[in-house]
């Protein structure tokens, strides 16, 4: 009967608002240290159709928590399936407005760093997958997570 309740009060990344809870691992990767920022994230672009570089100066450790936090929910995710989602609109002055993919090489410098990291393991059908020490760290940051009433 205590194994119910337990089960029952402990919270996955699920359970969680995708907001709060990138903003808690980012902290929690920060906080850490694991993670090395390359040199060039303070000038780098997130893909051709931006402007100008992200103004947030932690802008590195939101992408890796929502990139472990998309593979945890979904796994067999790889670069080119992260291009797609950080993707966007690239305006083209008077011209329509076309799709455009982000940086490949964010996203695969975010995977190797969160492999490093014991975090994402690749999958061998294709992309990376969540490996069961990262899965409890996330779930971790997740029951950490106050639910407001």
């Amino acid at each position: 009967m205590e194994g119910q309740t337990e089960r029952a009060l402990s919270r996955t990344v699920k359970d969680v608002s995708p907001h709060v809870f990138v903003q808690a691992y980012a902290a929690h990767l920060k906080r850490s240290g694991k993670i090395e920022l390359p040199h060039w994230t303070d000038i780098v672009k997130t893909g051709v159709h931006k402007e100008l570089a992200p103004y947030d100066p932690d802008w590195y450790y939101i992408r890796a928590a929502s990139m472990a936090r998309k593979i945890y929910l979904r796994g067999g995710l790889g670069v080119g399936a992260f291009r797609r989602i950080y993707g966007g609109s690239k305006r083209n002055g008077s011209r329509p407005r076309h799709f455009c993919k982000s940086s490949g090489a964010i996203s695969r410098h975010i995977l190797q760093q969160l492999q490093n990291i014991n975090i994402v393991d690749i999958d061998p059908k294709g992309g990376r997958r969540i490996t069961s020490s990262g899965q409890r760290d996330l779930d971790q940051v997740a029951g950490r997570i106050v639910v407001a009433p």
